[in-house]
Formats: structure tokens, C-alpha cells, sequence
């Protein structure tokens, strides 16, 4: 797998991108698929930029690959802040009127929809999120 390991603020978005989308590209995926997995993983880093260390900033890994036969995508993301499994979060009534819903969860209701597999797990004091996508 490889990795990159960033401070996890929201202006590294871009380089997080880059990398994942690197990786996609060397595998011949689809642009697609690119463009649902690249939101995707701007969804989780950015939360965990927002949300995992607050007030502080602290690190995020993400290390991914392109493997397997059919291909499969996996992105892990790695980092030190408040525990917070997003499995454990309760799926939006995308049938309510805007208006009647409540703020926040889309974002994680997007991504467990888009993705083929996406798995939580605490430990070592690491959040350790993994998301699994057949390109």
C-alpha cells in the first residue's frame, strides 16, 4: 500500500486528492468512478480534519491500493483523534423534506452508499477506517 501521512486540515484536502487520485489513474480507472471515490474521501478527511482533533490539529494516514482481480480500490484512513465510528451513525430520511431534516450525516450517508465496503475499528487509539470500492 502506499501512504501519505498529513496534517489532517482541511487545505490538504487537495494533496490527500492527488494522492488517491494518482493511484486510480496508474490503475486505468474510469473518470467515473474517480470523480465518486475523490468525494468519497474528500467526505471522511475533511470530517476528520473539522471533527477528530478539535479545538487541536492533529495527523491523518491514508494508505491505499489498487489490487486484486476484478480491481479493487481500498482506501484506509488512520488517525489519533476522539474515537467516532461514522458505521455507528444513523442514515438521514432522505425521503423528509429538507426543511424537516436534521443537519449533518448526509455526507457519511454518501459515502456508505458509494462505496462496496466500508469498515471501522478503534485501535490502539487509532480510528482506523476502511473503504472498498471494485473499479
Amino acid at each position: 500500500m502506499k501512504e501519505l501521512s498529513i496534517e489532517a486540515k482541511v487545505n490538504n484536502l487537495n494533496k490527500v486528492l492527488g494522492f488517491v487520485t494518482g493511484i486510480l489513474e496508474e490503475a486505468g480507472c474510469s473518470m467515473k468512478l474517480q470523480m465518486q471515490i475523490e468525494v468519497a474521501v474528500e467526505e471522511i478527511f475533511v470530517n476528520i480534519a473539522h471533527y477528530a482533533y478539535t479545538p487541536n490539529v492533529g495527523g491523518a494516514t491514508i494508505l491505499a491500493e489498487v489490487a486484486g482481480d476484478p480491481q479493487t480500490l481500498t482506501v484506509v484512513f488512520k488517525d489519533q483523534g476522539i474515537p467516532f465510528n461514522p458505521l455507528l451513525k444513523e442514515d438521514p430520511d432522505v425521503e423528509a423534506k429538507a426543511a424537516d431534516r436534521s443537519i449533518g450525516g448526509l455526507g457519511i450517508y454518501m459515502v456508505k452508499k458509494s462505496m462496496d465496503d466500508m469498515r471501522y475499528e478503534r485501535t490502539d487509539g487509532y480510528n482506523i477506517l476502511t473503504l472498498v470500492k471494485k473499479i
